[in-house]
């Protein structure tokens, strides 16, 4: 699992918030996530790879973020979930969005995957 470190996937996750931050997530996330992978946003929405690859360039960009807080949790040899707390801004937004972020992630042909991502907000 040397592949699956903490400072690695969370390397994979700023490379995914900067392709946020450019309007380019739905090519990023649709080429990082397994086939049947989902993401859950904080709306209740449920979004698979091909929903995913076709509109998250479409929606309004990031323009800035941090995050806190990682921790790591091996789930196999080859397969860990990244937990964080994350910070975004969106200009005109009068508040940041706030929330915890867990990833998982495995390794395919040993290639770093997305299988899972799913938000829970503490701002509302």
């Amino acid at each position: 699992m040397s592949d699956l470190t903490i400072d690695r996937l969370l390397e994979v996750e700023r490379r995914g918030w900067d392709s946020l931050c450019a309007s380019e997530g739905g090519t990023f996330y649709g080429e990082l996530m397994t086939p049947d992978a989902v993401m859950i946003l904080v709306n209740g929405a449920v979004l698979d790879r091909p929903t995913i690859a076709q509109t998250l360039n479409e929606s309004p960009n990031w323009s800035s973020y941090t995050l806190t807080d990682a921790r790591l949790v091996p789930t196999s040899a080859t397969s860990a979930a990244l937990v964080y707390q994350a910070t975004a801004v969106r200009e005109g937004q009068e508040e940041p969005f706030v929330a915890l972020m867990t990833s998982h992630y495995c390794l395919v042909d040993g290639n770093i995957t997305m299988t899972l991502y799913q938000q829970t907000t503490i701002t509302h």
